[in-house]
């Protein structure tokens, strides 16, 4: 998720200068299925009871924003593009990352199984506060200017995808919360009540992943390139 999708969106970036203009034949069904995919994807995950599978199609459903953003090409498209994929890639390779943890402690992914881990682990699930907080985009996070970007150049684009944008934006909320309250809230099962303590390799790792973003939205030039 934090390599290959990135993979894929440069190959995207590269092999869509050279079909500029773009043929509207060529544009619209590759714009339509990334519109699509992100209502879908978004919904999927509302509906997920593994949580690395939930993580993955958030993935996914970012990409799709990623996708129209690059067919559009426009200079705040690609911008929004790249921004969103750096931001992205820090973000859901956190959110693996915590994901492992609790696996290691619980031998299961299932959500209904791992809730109350806050009374457990509370600096763990401040991490995973801000981690879902950071995948919705939330201010001043980096994540935030990249899809103010891509949604600006939709929306120039074609209104009516200012529709289909904010709903995606609202349903990601929505599951990012559902991933927070399923794994942190609620009473602890009986048999997770003795379980190893977390590692300061953890830690640190977690840290290695947000301080980026954090400092990124200082200086947005070094990614975007726009505000040089």
């Amino acid at each position: 998720a934090a390599i290959l999708l990135k993979l894929g969106g440069y190959g995207l970036i590269r092999i869509s200068s050279m079909l500029n203009p773009h043929p509207p034949n060529l544009m619209f069904p590759i714009m339509v299925l990334a519109l699509w995919g992100i209502l879908m994807t978004s919904s999927i995950c509302l509906r997920q009871t593994d949580l690395k599978a939930l993580i993955a199609y958030s993935s996914v459903s970012h990409m799709g924003l990623v996708t129209a953003a690059i067919i559009v090409q426009t200079p705040w498209g690609l911008t929004g593009a790249m921004t969103l994929m750096i931001a992205h890639g820090l973000t859901s390779s956190a959110l693996f990352a915590l994901a492992n943890t609790n696996y290691e402690r619980t031998h299961t992914r299932t959500l209904l199984l791992v809730r109350g881990l806050q009374l457990i682990f509370p600096l763990m699930s401040t991490w995973w506060l801000l981690t879902n907080l950071t995948n919705m985009a939330l201010p001043p996070t980096i994540n935030l200017l990249g899809e103010l970007f891509i949604i600006s150049t939709l929306f120039n684009w074609s209104p009516p995808t200012i529709i289909i944008t904010g709903i995606g934006t609202l349903i990601t909320a929505t599951y990012s919360l559902y991933m927070f309250l399923m794994t942190q809230r609620g009473s602890i099962s009986t048999q997770f009540r003795v379980l190893p303590p977390t590692h300061t390799r953890e830690h640190l790792t977690l840290t290695l992943h947000l301080l980026p973003l954090g400092l990124l939205i200082m200086k947005p030039s070094l990614i975007s390139g726009l505000f040089a």
